[in-house]
């Protein structure tokens, strides 16, 4: 498990490419014992943003996810979501996400806020090792991907991996038409 071959990229299972990953995503696939059941594949970091990615390695559209941060306020509470949307499509975070966050307005995260909250280097945020606290809308097309390729928390590698697993984290939520 945990090879995958999409494109031109054939990937490991993480526990044989631990240093592929960020430390915050690492710890998370080891808490949750998905170290072989996830897929790690180097790329060239200049490469990482998903039009790039998708040409340099000849990717099916369809197989690249972005992950986005979100945030809105209630009653003076911070609440934070990270939406896996496909590449083909941009998070609803005006009707969806602000329901789904219960919130008044919702905003994407600046770019240092996001690297610094996470811990991942911005271009490979991934669901994987955020804050316990945070939520995980994945959007239902996301979830139904037989193979994603995906931010590993730094820029230098990918994560390939069912969208089912994504679907499966402990704070993930499975969204219809998260992404329009």
């Amino acid at each position: 498990m945990g090879v995958f071959t999409v494109g031109r990229l054939t990937s490991v299972p993480v526990r044989s490419a631990v240093d592929l990953v960020g430390a915050p995503t690492h710890a998370a696939l080891e808490r949750w014992g998905l170290l072989d059941d996830v897929g790690v594949v180097e790329v060239d970091p200049e490469l990482s943003d998903t039009a790039l990615t998708q040409e340099a390695y000849d990717l099916p559209l369809e197989t690249l996810a972005n992950c986005v941060v979100v945030a809105g306020r209630r009653e003076g509470v911070e609440r934070v979501a990270a939406c896996m949307v496909l590449a083909t499509t941009r998070a609803d975070v005006n009707n969806v996400v602000r329901r789904r966050l219960d919130v008044r307005k919702a905003t994407f995260l600046g770019r240092d806020d996001a690297v610094e909250r996470t811990g991942m280097e911005y271009g490979g945020i991934t669901p994987i090792g955020l804050p316990d606290d945070w939520r995980v809308l994945v959007d239902a097309d996301v979830a139904a991907a037989p193979v994603l390729v995906i931010g590993s928390g730094v820029r230098r590698s990918k994560l390939l991996l069912p969208g089912a697993v994504l679907a499966a984290l402990p704070t993930a939520e499975t969204v219809e038409s998260l992404g329009r």
